[in-house]
């Protein structure tokens, strides 16, 4: 009996003691759901967040627009390229001699078309000269007419003979012949100085549509031998090159890509659920696995995809079966980031990355709606000096075969076009 009391004091003695430990562990663990469930309502119930990030950039494809030989691949893969900087150089012999036959072309006619011009003189002078000469034969027939009727009431009486009286309406009809002959000749200058007029009226030498179809052939030749070296459109750097020395290439043959790695952005994939509080403009904290926590880019959400990852795969799925499961959907929501950062800490395409967006911002439109793009898109302007300089070029020729200087004609050099350059009225 003795023994049962001890061993029953000992039990109520381990009870007495463990009751104050499941007490202090139970306030523990209440504290701790109270403070994350403060911390959920304050903080994490405001920011989405999602690990199906990857970095995008823009990739430009370097292209041919004109056919040849590759004589030089002057970049490789990794290598950071500037804008204008010359990647790729074609054999530009053929296009040379298609340019020496295209200037040729547009001097020839330019001097064709003078000739026009000086045509329009020459065929007045002989609208004047058949003009004189109707007159003439006029004249003829009327004092063959003449002879002929003071002949005729003479030779009734026997004073003219009736030979000299066919002799003189002999004269007459040939008179009137040559009149005749005359007024068609007139007719004939008349129509081909018409003709001629209606090629030069109402333009100059260089406004005149030959002179601008060749000019047009030079141009079109010369920017194809421009075109035989290849710069690059913008800054970035070189990948996927496949061209190679010897290599005959058509227009439009992908040669290499060329990453702006300064315009890199985000694709988020959030779940359709994540999207309902979501605004353009929002800010957004970013990780790159490439530099773990010590790095942190700020960013924005500047926009969403226009349908899931799903609806634009190869195999879109087809959910019209019997034995159908719901699945949540993931969005693309586009995340700019913040270019400093890019430059301290830059990125590359594909690196994954850890996006969460803050919510609080709600003053920016859904990102559910229709939004006009807020930047301009992407554009380069190294195509167009050479433009410039054909154009100088077409002025030059022009201006020499005009029978005057380029230098004398200040008008020509470095006009924008043809028809901007000081015309000869004729």
């Amino acid at each position: 009996m003795a023994s049962e009391a001890s061993s029953s004091n000992g039990g109520n003695g381990a009870s007495s003691k463990r009751k104050p430990a499941l007490i202090a562990v139970s306030a523990v663990v209440l504290t701790a759901a109270i403070g994350y469930g403060a911390y959920w309502a304050l903080v994490l119930r405001h920011h989405e967040s999602t690990d199906n990030a990857y970095v995008q950039a823009p990739m430009v494809q370097i292209t041919p627009q004109v056919a040849g030989t590759v004589l030089a691949v002057l970049v490789d893969d990794t290598d950071v390229v500037k804008v204008g900087q010359p990647l790729v150089r074609l054999d530009p012999a053929d296009a040379r001699l298609t340019l020496e036959r295209a200037e040729s072309q547009l001097a020839q006619t330019v001097r064709e078309v003078r000739t026009l011009y000086a045509n329009n003189g020459a065929l007045d002078a002989t609208i004047k000269l058949r003009e004189a000469e109707v007159a003439r034969m006029q004249a003829e027939v009327a004092r063959a007419n003449d002879d002929v009727a003071r002949r005729k009431p003479l030779t009734a009486t026997g004073a003219v003979a009736g030979e000299e009286m066919h002799h003189a309406e002999a004269a007459l009809t040939a008179a009137q012949s040559a009149l005749a002959g005359a007024r068609s000749a007139l007719a004939a200058a008349q129509e081909q100085a018409a003709s001629n007029r209606a090629l030069t009226e109402g333009t100059s030498v260089e406004k005149h549509p030959n002179v601008e179809r060749a000019a047009a052939a030079v141009r079109e030749a010369f920017l194809a031998v421009q075109r035989n070296e290849l710069p690059a459109p913008v800054a970035g750097q070189v990948a996927r090159r496949t061209v190679q020395v010897g290599q005959r290439i058509t227009p439009g043959t992908p040669l290499m890509s060329v990453i702006p790695l300064d315009q890199v952005w985000v694709e988020a994939n959030f779940k359709e659920v994540q999207l309902r509080d979501m605004r353009i403009g929002q800010p957004v904290k970013l990780k790159a696995d490439l530099y773990g926590n010590r790095v942190e880019y700020d960013g924005h959400v500047a926009g969403v995809g226009a349908g899931t990852g799903a609806a634009f795969a190869m195999l879109p799925a087809q959910n019209a079966t019997g034995n159908w499961i719901k699945v949540v959907q993931r969005v693309p929501v586009r995340i700019e980031i913040d270019p400093q950062q890019l430059t301290t800490h830059p990125l590359r395409v594909g690196l994954s990355m850890e996006a969460s967006v803050d919510l609080h911002e709600t003053s920016g439109a859904p990102v559910l709606s229709s939004q006009a793009p807020a930047r301009a898109s992407s554009q380069t302007a190294v195509f167009d000096t050479p433009s410039a300089e054909a154009d100088r070029r077409v002025h030059e020729i022009i201006a020499s075969n005009l029978g005057r200087s380029a230098t004398a004609r200040g008008a020509l050099v470095g006009a924008p076009a043809i028809g901007a350059a000081a015309s000869i009225t004729h």
